[in-house]
């Protein structure tokens, strides 16, 4: 009876398909027979499941006995499969698991690359006067290096000529915004890494206009190594050096910030035609002012003729028939040659904060891991908050890795603190070795380009690691007279060249180390109406270090 009653449902519906068919036949005789086809098609499966569904109970036991040989030959298959495959498994399977082992060897080679590779590394900052060729010339190496590739630089060659800057175009590579690209001036640091067989590398492109020096002064933080670029064109050079121009202020704070080697690039040499003469010119003039800074001529400074438009000294030696008498190798060789900075690994962690974001829902920051070894789970404390979070992932170079040493500019996931938790200029330390915070500190300064006088109650912008704090002069402690030594106890106030001690107060806690314990964290610079007033080392901490968090 249910399988009539079916039947008699399914020739009503076709009847009706067949009405639906010749109402819509305007369409053509082709959509009318494919509605007929459909309906036909319709009433035959419908008819078949009313039978396949029957009402009888030998059916239904017929069915449930089909059912359970077919759940026996899919244990028999899964079975074979176990096995390996030499009973029953197919060759396709064997290749899909082929694959996947391989796949999975992969991710876990790449990873372990990046865990296990020991090229040194080394953040290198590109600093001088604004168009001095500083963006060009990072260009210039990712180019060179292979990390953009040929078609990228198609494009960037037709935006410039779009715009009448065609020797900018390699700069695009680092000036990713509009204002950046429609000015040809760099506002933000920008930040690249390319390698070499000896090296690993973060550059760190530092703009050069004096309205973004504390930008500036947040790349060279990061840096071991400084690449001082000046222009061999006559008259640029002497606007950057000369005073009020950025050549000076940009070395002095490399020098300030930690950077111990400086590379002194001049820039542009293909407009003067190699001239030898233009060269030690520019040469004779720096040198004696990067003396005075601190900056050893025989260690820590070398100079490098180059144009960065061209690549030659860049990434390819300069043809000898442009430039006989040059004997230094072209930049990236001189990078590689370069001694290895000196790593405090095995001592507590130390990461200023330079930022702070949300990644897949994880709390992420980034920042230098000056001292110290940070490893995937480990706990840290985040000062001077005093708050413990745990590490549940690592970034170096847009990579995962499970470990990061000293020296590394890495992205740190933790887990158990939000982004209200965390600003910069916070410290990341090792539970049992926490960083000193202070809100009063003594230090040795050396007074520059000061147009009123330095005092009791004088204010200022204190530039400390990552941390950007307004500051107040308490007390002078004391004078030191630079021929004759002698020392002045309490002086009134301070000029230009002046070199005093004196005791400093922040509104609220800081993290700080004395320059003896940690360089990178006891050196700082103090700046007012848009100049560096002063330059200073941490040389004792008068309030005892806060207990460590329990």
């Amino acid at each position: 009876g249910g399988i009539e009653r079916e039947r008699e449902r399914g020739r009503e519906r076709m009847a009706e398909s067949w009405e639906e068919s010749a109402e819509a036949s305007e369409g053509g005789e082709v959509e009318k027979v494919e509605a007929e086809g459909a309906g036909d098609v319709e009433v035959k499966e419908e008819v078949a499941a009313a039978e396949n569904a029957g009402t009888d109970e030998a059916a239904a036991t017929e069915g449930e006995g089909e059912k359970v040989k077919d759940e026996e030959k899919g244990k028999e298959a899964a079975g074979a499969d176990e096995k390996g495959g030499d009973s029953g498994s197919s060759k396709g399977d064997e290749l899909t698991k082929k694959e996947r082992r391989e796949l999975e060897a992969k991710v876990n080679e790449k990873k372990t690359a990046m865990d296990l590779d020991e090229r040194p590394h080394l953040n290198i900052v590109f600093i001088g006067h604004v168009d001095a060729g500083k963006s060009t010339i990072c260009g210039r190496i990712l180019f060179s290096t292979g990390q953009v590739d040929a078609r990228t630089i198609e494009k960037y060659e037709k935006e410039a000529k779009d715009k009448n800057r065609q020797s900018w175009f390699l700069a695009y590579i680092m000036d990713t915004n509009e204002e950046e690209r429609a000015k040809g001036k760099t506002v933000e640091c920008g930040r690249a890494v390319f390698s070499t067989e000896k090296k690993r590398y973060t550059i760190l492109d530092a703009p050069g206009h004096k309205n973004y020096v504390p930008n500036m002064i947040m790349g060279a933080a990061q840096a071991d190594v400084g690449i001082l670029v000046v222009s061999a064109r006559k008259g640029e050079f002497e606007t950057g050096f000369d005073k009020g121009g950025q050549t000076r202020e940009h070395a002095m704070l490399a020098k300030t910030l930690g950077v111990r080697q400086l590379v002194v690039l001049v820039n542009k040499m293909d407009d003067c035609q190699w001239a030898q003469e233009r060269f030690e010119q520019i040469q004779k003039k720096i040198l004696p002012f990067l003396k005075s800074l601190g900056f050893n001529p025989k260690t820590s400074i070398r100079f490098l003729p180059a144009s960065g438009f061209t690549g030659e000294g860049i990434a390819k030696p300069v043809e000898d028939e442009k430039c006989k008498w040059n004997e230094a190798p072209h930049l990236l060789k001189m990078l590689d040659d370069l001694g290895s900075p000196g790593r405090k690994s095995n001592c507590g962690v130390r990461l200023p904060i330079l930022d702070r974001y949300k990644d897949s829902g994880s709390t992420t920051v980034i920042g230098k891991l000056e001292a110290g070894t940070l490893e995937v789970g480990m706990q840290v404390v985040i000062m001077p908050m005093e708050k413990k979070a745990e590490v549940s992932g690592l970034q170096l170079w847009e990579q995962e890795a499970t470990r990061a040493g000293p020296g590394e500019n890495v992205a740190v996931a933790l887990k158990g603190v939000g982004l209200e938790d965390l600003q910069p200029g916070f410290v990341l330390c090792s539970p049992g070795d926490l960083c000193k915070c202070v809100r009063a500190f003594d230090a040795q300064l050396v007074m520059m380009n000061l147009r009123s006088v330095f005092s009791a109650g004088y204010q200022a912008v204190l530039h400390l690691h990552t941390a950007v704090e307004e500051v107040k002069v308490r007390v002078i402690l004391s004078q030191t007279d630079k021929k004759t030594k002698k020392v002045t106890k309490k002086p009134t106030f301070l000029q230009n060249g002046a070199i005093a001690t004196v005791r400093l107060q922040v509104p609220h806690n800081i993290c700080i180390e004395l320059f003896s314990d940690y360089q990178q964290l006891g050196r700082f610079t103090l700046r007012d109406e848009g100049r560096t007033i002063a330059i200073g080392k941490v040389v004792d901490l008068p309030t005892l270090r806060k207990k460590p968090a329990q």
